[in-house]
């Protein structure tokens, strides 16, 4: 059976006392009835004590990125085997802005992924298609080929350590978001292909979750959908309130 999913990822905001603040606040609004996977993702100089913070919890902490290299000279940079020591063992990689801003290729994601894997993370995936590639009717296309030169290429996975988060990068940080039909189009359209490289058994028990711009007041319609597992969670993340009525909406 597939798991509900719903993480925050706070990006580069809040400094120690906010992040603190907020890792409070959410414990404090969460229902522990709810039986939905959470995940926070603080920035790295916070992970320590977040995992602090969140023991005894049934929340997760998220690591926003990682190197693709063991170790090195690569400055500034974070490993597994860092992560690992602090007790982190899931990992956010591919977000579009990564791919943007820092020129992450999917050759670089590959390299990532497998690592991480091996390593026995569990990896948050994220694939998506531009404005321009869903105006020109190209989104299939791009998401086919992600999961081709990345996920694909990796012979055995296990479901439990892989959950794919489609985002539109159209509707990333632009107020927009996929209309419920839209984004079960699109996490349809993956499963598919899941199935047809790994096996009905595996596409049936992979989480796909949805992440672009979700609210609260839009999340349960697009929650709704059959093939859509939860969300990968950006600005209403920082509301406690916002993000816990987003993962009761499940």
């Amino acid at each position: 059976m597939r798991k509900k999913v719903v993480a925050g990822n706070w990006k580069m905001n809040n400094d120690l006392i906010m992040s603190n603040d907020l890792i409070y606040s959410i414990k404090l609004k969460l229902n522990k009835d709810n039986d939905t996977d959470i995940f926070i993702s603080p920035s790295f100089p916070f992970l320590n004590e977040s995992i602090k913070h969140c023991k005894g919890t049934k929340i997760k902490v998220l690591a926003q990125n990682v190197n693709e290299n063991k170790s090195g000279a690569y400055t500034g940079e974070v490993s597994l085997s860092m992560l690992k020591s602090i007790g982190i063992d899931s990992v956010l990689i591919g977000h579009s802005e990564r791919r943007e801003y820092y020129h992450e290729t999917d050759d670089i994601l590959l390299k990532k992924l497998s690592n991480s894997l091996d390593e026995g993370f569990k990896v948050f995936f994220c694939i998506g298609e531009s404005l321009n590639d869903r105006k020109n009717d190209l989104h299939f296309d791009v998401i086919e080929k992600q999961l081709k030169n990345t996920i694909f290429k990796i012979e055995k996975i296990n479901h439990e350590n892989l959950i794919i988060a489609y985002e539109p990068v159209w509707a990333i940080g632009t107020g927009l978001t996929a209309s419920p039909d839209q984004a079960q189009e699109i996490h349809a359209f993956i499963r598919k292909n899941i199935a047809q490289r790994f096996g009905e058994n595996f596409s049936n028990n992979i989480s796909i979750i949805y992440g672009g711009s979700v609210k609260p007041d839009s999340a349960s319609d697009i929650f709704s959908k059959v093939d859509v597992d939860g969300g990968l969670i950006g600005g209403a993340s920082l509301n406690a309130q916002d993000f816990v009525k987003i993962v009761n909406s499940i």
